[in-house]
Protein backbone atom coordinates (compact mmCIF):
# COMPACT_ATOMS: atom_id res chain seq x y z
CA UNK A 1 0.00 0.00 0.00
CA UNK A 2 2.93 2.15 0.70
CA UNK A 3 4.13 2.34 -2.78
CA UNK A 4 0.51 2.48 -4.15
CA UNK A 5 -0.18 5.88 -2.27
CA UNK A 6 3.27 6.89 -3.68
CA UNK A 7 1.91 6.17 -7.41
CA UNK A 8 -1.50 7.83 -6.66
CA UNK A 9 0.08 10.86 -5.44
CA UNK A 10 2.67 11.38 -8.05
CA UNK A 11 -0.33 10.35 -11.00
CA UNK A 12 -1.52 13.18 -9.99
CA UNK A 13 1.16 15.21 -10.30
CA UNK A 14 1.36 15.40 -6.89
CA UNK A 15 5.08 16.45 -5.53
CA UNK A 16 6.08 15.18 -2.33
CA UNK A 17 9.85 14.36 -0.59
CA UNK A 18 9.99 10.52 -0.59
CA UNK A 19 12.58 10.81 1.85
CA UNK A 20 10.81 12.10 4.60
CA UNK A 21 7.40 10.11 3.45
CA UNK A 22 6.82 6.87 5.57
CA UNK A 23 5.11 4.32 6.55
CA UNK A 24 4.71 2.04 10.06
CA UNK A 25 3.42 -1.24 9.90
CA UNK A 26 1.68 -3.36 13.16
CA UNK A 27 0.69 -6.71 12.63
CA UNK A 28 -1.79 -8.77 15.12
CA UNK A 29 -1.22 -12.28 15.27
CA UNK A 30 -3.04 -15.32 16.68
CA UNK A 31 -2.05 -18.76 17.23
CA UNK A 32 -2.41 -22.08 18.72
CA UNK A 33 0.06 -24.29 18.95
CA UNK A 34 2.39 -24.27 15.71
CA UNK A 35 0.00 -23.04 13.86
CA UNK A 36 -0.09 -18.53 13.62
CA UNK A 37 -2.94 -16.28 11.49
CA UNK A 38 -2.52 -12.99 10.35
CA UNK A 39 -5.38 -11.38 12.11
CA UNK A 40 -4.65 -7.43 10.96
CA UNK A 41 -2.67 -5.21 9.38
CA UNK A 42 -2.59 -1.12 10.40
CA UNK A 43 -0.70 1.07 8.62
CA UNK A 44 0.72 4.49 10.06
CA UNK A 45 1.50 7.06 6.81
CA UNK A 46 3.47 10.11 7.31
CA UNK A 47 3.90 12.73 4.63
CA UNK A 48 3.76 15.90 4.23
CA UNK A 49 2.84 17.59 1.11
CA UNK A 50 2.07 21.39 -0.91
CA UNK A 51 -1.19 22.44 0.73
CA UNK A 52 -2.27 23.53 -2.83
CA UNK A 53 -2.79 20.02 -3.42
CA UNK A 54 -5.17 19.42 -0.34
CA UNK A 55 -8.32 17.93 -2.11
CA UNK A 56 -6.52 16.07 -4.42
CA UNK A 57 -4.30 14.64 -2.06
CA UNK A 58 -7.25 13.93 -0.13
CA UNK A 59 -8.95 11.76 -2.85
CA UNK A 60 -5.89 10.08 -3.79
CA UNK A 61 -5.01 8.91 -0.27
CA UNK A 62 -8.79 7.59 0.33
CA UNK A 63 -9.07 5.82 -2.76
CA UNK A 64 -5.52 4.15 -2.60
CA UNK A 65 -6.13 0.94 -1.42
CA UNK A 66 -8.27 -0.57 -4.00
CA UNK A 67 -5.77 -0.13 -6.08
CA UNK A 68 -3.14 -2.24 -3.69
CA UNK A 69 -3.16 -5.54 -5.77
CA UNK A 70 -2.08 -7.07 -1.97
CA UNK A 71 -4.86 -4.83 -0.66
CA UNK A 72 -7.32 -5.95 -2.06
CA UNK A 73 -5.78 -9.99 -2.23
CA UNK A 74 -6.07 -10.38 1.47
CA UNK A 75 -8.81 -8.18 2.50
CA UNK A 76 -11.34 -11.01 2.81
CA UNK A 77 -9.08 -12.58 5.51
CA UNK A 78 -6.94 -9.88 7.23
CA UNK A 79 -8.42 -6.68 8.18
CA UNK A 80 -6.25 -4.18 6.93
CA UNK A 81 -6.85 -0.30 8.41
CA UNK A 82 -4.59 2.69 7.94
CA UNK A 83 -4.13 6.10 9.11
CA UNK A 84 -2.58 9.14 7.69
CA UNK A 85 -1.02 12.01 9.37
CA UNK A 86 -0.78 14.59 6.53
CA UNK A 87 1.16 18.27 6.99
CA UNK A 88 0.01 20.28 4.38
CA UNK A 89 1.77 24.24 5.10
CA UNK A 90 1.01 24.99 8.92
CA UNK A 91 -1.98 22.44 8.64
CA UNK A 92 -1.62 18.98 9.97
CA UNK A 93 -4.39 16.62 9.04
CA UNK A 94 -5.63 12.96 10.29
CA UNK A 95 -7.48 10.85 7.72
CA UNK A 96 -8.10 7.15 8.93
CA UNK A 97 -9.50 3.97 6.83
CA UNK A 98 -12.88 4.04 9.37
CA UNK A 99 -13.44 7.49 7.99
CA UNK A 100 -13.67 6.04 4.55
CA UNK A 101 -16.25 3.61 5.90
CA UNK A 102 -18.60 6.53 7.65
CA UNK A 103 -18.48 8.16 4.35
CA UNK A 104 -19.84 5.27 2.56
CA UNK A 105 -22.69 4.54 4.79
CA UNK A 106 -23.37 8.34 5.00
CA UNK A 107 -23.44 7.94 1.01
CA UNK A 108 -26.10 4.85 1.36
Amino acid sequence: MYGTLAGALSGRKIRFNRDAYSATVDGRIAGAGKTIRIESIAIHYDITLPPETRETAIRAIRVHPQGCPAHESVKAAITVTWDVTLHLGGEVITLNSSDEVEAEDKAE
